[in-house]
């Protein structure tokens, strides 16, 4: 499978933010996208997850299961928000994302207790997630990635209230998800250790 992105442009109001984007993905590769504010990062990942239509180009799938032509079905994304009910537990959090998601063809998600544990806090699943502190909801919507299987992770300052050693276990993670064949694109300001990653600067506007 092979993700691509063919001239991409985006509008924000009367400026384009960024344009002629392209980029190609095969399974098992990552893309960093980094770039001061305002450059159009977060645009990128929403136009790649068919949050918002672009000016011009397209995303496509090369080769993908079941036909699926568009990454949409077969993405996970991590905005800026958690995503997450903070007055539900964290295990109503997540056990609602894995039935809502459900698995792509290819692959399954792991029990809501294992994914708390490989982020390291499964002994306050039963807490509401807005009990958590900022880093610990953070590690949380990490898990997130991982009770449903999705091949393609559309990540958007993930490590965003993460310590050090935060970093460390979510590089980690996102190497497990590189080495099972999986696509990874995260627009960050700050390093997050993938090895061999493809790297793609956004500029700012474009008039």
């Amino acid at each position: 499978m092979r993700l691509m992105a063919e001239g991409l442009s985006a509008r924000r109001g009367e400026d384009l933010i960024f344009n002629d984007i392209s980029f190609a993905l095969a399974a098992g590769e990552a893309l960093v996208v980094t770039g001061p504010n305002g450059a159009g990062k977060s645009t990128l990942l929403r136009v790649v997850a068919g949050l918002l239509e672009p000016e011009s180009g397209r995303v496509r799938l090369e080769g993908g299961p079941w036909g699926f032509e568009h990454p949409r079905e077969l993405s996970h994304y991590l905005g800026h928000r958690n995503a997450m009910k903070r007055e539900l537990t964290v295990e109503e959090n997540l056990t609602f994302w894995q039935r809502f998601l459900g698995d792509s063809p290819g692959g399954s998600g792991i029990d809501l207790v294992e994914a708390a544990e490989a982020v390291g806090l499964a002994e306050i699943i039963h807490l509401p997630f807005g009990y958590l502190s900022a880093g610990q909801q953070r590690r949380m919507a990490m898990a997130k990635l991982i009770v449903a299987f999705r091949p393609i992770w559309l990540l958007d300052e993930p490590t965003a209230a993460l310590d050090v050693s935060a970093d460390r276990l979510f590089a980690g993670l996102v190497a497990a998800h590189l080495d099972r064949g999986g696509i990874v694109v995260a627009a960050t300001h700050q390093p997050l250790g993938l090895a061999g990653a493809k790297s793609l600067e956004m500029t700012g506007f474009v008039h």
